[in-house]
């Protein structure tokens, strides 16, 4: 697609669409398409815990969480909400709530805890008894192949996804999972948010595994903040595209099932009307969505990409092209928020020399000094509901309306010892963040005729959240920590329930 119809896309967007013609508090499942996919999602490494048990090996997170400074509040995921051991209890309170599905991710490193090699049974037997608890329950699982745990034995040896033979080694691992899941397991998703961990983890250092050249490498050990997203992403979109083709010829006919993968995405809007600052928001979006669903949709990264990264940037070969071009059956989408994008006429953030810098925009929640939205617990989580139906419509419009998914869409509060139990139950701003999204969600359906099937709350539980720790609490459910692990309803399920059982 020529980067004239992007930015022209871009314009028409820039104007908010608003809520659905529905009011907020009508809407509930009946009003959602038949068949429309209601779940909860979370992540092994935030969830499981039990990190030493039944052989599964170390990840780069366990590594990175156990670096000191690496975690706002110190803490690690060896235990998180202990869902290895309590996962079925936490299937029970998804029927009680009336959920359709169930978005897990599988840990790497508990099938194969050296990465490659031989299989790890006890690993395969927890995911087993996991799908079918679910399954027993009427809840149908949805399941992440790769949420950021690589194995630390494939760091350690090749340097992981820096290096081409991440493609075949997770091409085993992946295929692994078919043969041992894919009887029961008809929704994959390869990767999640590959952008997050391309330049988290390889541009700016702050997430496993750490690297980056900024600063002049002060804060991280190794890395090349200008070259490493770029190899880490395009060795991941080959990795799917291979992986897509192996499931394609081998189990979909048998099996039933779909192959797509979940992208981050923050919905940019124009700071200005300026023609500046509209190009740099489509630049800002062709580096962030672009950069993995373009070639997944059209066989190439963005003009915008290829133009200003130059010879960084790897390249596809006509063949790889080929493989990659239409290897998703349904694009996952992970939304939380909306930011502004202004044009970097100052070229302050340019001397960054990395992925940040090379779109040339400058992306924040506020301008003038003014907030875009109300602001939930995270620094860059500001509540903007109808940055959901704008998005949708872009997708529709640049990509020829794809079959998408909502896999991640939620909110955090605060975990303050100073916010009684009682009190933290009481969540109207995650009632209300809910419905204005779903609302816009719905108008996107109904009104613009976009292609959306699905919508995962993130999360069901309160868990670990990265490199926040616990100091962030985005569960319907929430957990005591202090005692037991203990899972409380906040007001929020109750919403929820009342939701999915009207029509």
């Amino acid at each position: 697609m020529g980067w004239k119809r992007g930015i022209a896309l871009f314009i028409a967007f820039q104007v908010i669409i608003g809520c659905s013609s529905e009011s907020n508090s009508e809407i509930n499942r009946g009003s959602f398409p038949k068949g429309f996919v209601f779940g909860t999602a979370s992540s092994a490494f935030q969830y499981e815990g039990a990190v030493k048990e039944d052989g599964r090996g170390p990840s780069v997170w366990d590594i990175f969480s156990h670096t000191f400074g690496k975690i706002t509040d110190f803490s690690n995921a060896d235990v998180a909400v202990d869902q290895y051991h309590l996962y079925d209890g936490d299937v029970q309170l998804m029927k009680d709530m009336g959920m359709d599905a169930y978005r897990f991710s599988i840990s790497w490193s508990r099938i194969f805890p050296n990465g490659t090699g031989q299989i790890n049974q006890a690993g395969v037997d927890h995911y087993n008894n996991l799908i079918n608890s679910l399954l027993a329950k009427g809840i149908e699982p949805y399941v992440t192949l790769y949420h950021w745990d690589l194995p630390q034995a494939l760091e350690d040896r090749y340097t992981g996804w820096l290096d081409a033979q991440i493609i075949k080694d997770f091409a085993v691992y992946a295929e692994t999972c078919f043969q041992k899941f894919g009887d029961r397991v008809k929704h994959w998703i390869t990767f999640n948010e590959p952008h997050t961990f391309a330049v988290q983890g390889y541009d700016v250092g702050l997430q496993a595994p750490g690297r980056c050249s900024l600063l002049g490498s002060l804060f991280c050990r190794a890395g090349n903040s200008a070259t490493e997203p770029y190899i880490v992403a395009h060795n991941v979109i080959l990795s799917h595209a291979t992986v897509a083709n192996i499931y394609r010829k081998k189990y979909k006919s048998k099996q039933r099932g779909s192959i797509g993968a979940s992208f981050d995405v923050i919905w940019y809007r124009s700071a200005t009307n300026s023609t500046a600052d509209i190009e740099a928001t489509q630049r800002a979006q062709d580096f962030q969505l672009g950069w993995f669903l373009d070639p997944f949709i059209f066989g190439d990264y963005p003009f915008s990409m290829r133009s200003r990264v130059g010879s960084r940037l790897p390249k596809f070969s006509k063949s790889e092209s080929t493989l990659i071009k239409g290897s998703l059956d349904f694009v996952g989408i992970n939304h939380y928020t909306t930011f502004y994008a202004s044009n970097d006429s100052s070229h302050i953030i340019g001397l960054l020399n990395d992925s940040l810098s090379d779109s040339g925009a400058i992306t924040l929640p506020f301008k003038d000094g003014k907030a875009i939205g109300d602001k939930a617990n995270s620094i860059w989580l500001y509540i903007v509901p109808e940055g959901m139906r704008s998005l949708t419509n872009y997708i529709k419009k640049m990509y020829g309306n794809p079959p998408v998914i909502i896999t991640e869409n939620g909110m955090d509060d605060p975990n303050s010892p100073f916010i009684s139990l009682k009190d933290a139950l009481k969540d109207e701003k995650r009632i209300s963040y809910h419905r204005d999204y779903l609302s816009n969600l719905l108008a996107s359906i109904k009104e613009d005729g976009c292609n959306v099937n699905g919508y995962f709350a993130w999360s069901l539980l309160d868990n670990w959240e990265w490199a926040a720790g616990y100091t962030s609490r985005f569960g319907l459910y929430f957990i005591d920590y202090k005692d037991k692990l203990k899972r409380y309803p906040k007001d929020s399920v109750q919403w929820f329930k009342n939701f999915l059982t009207s029509t």
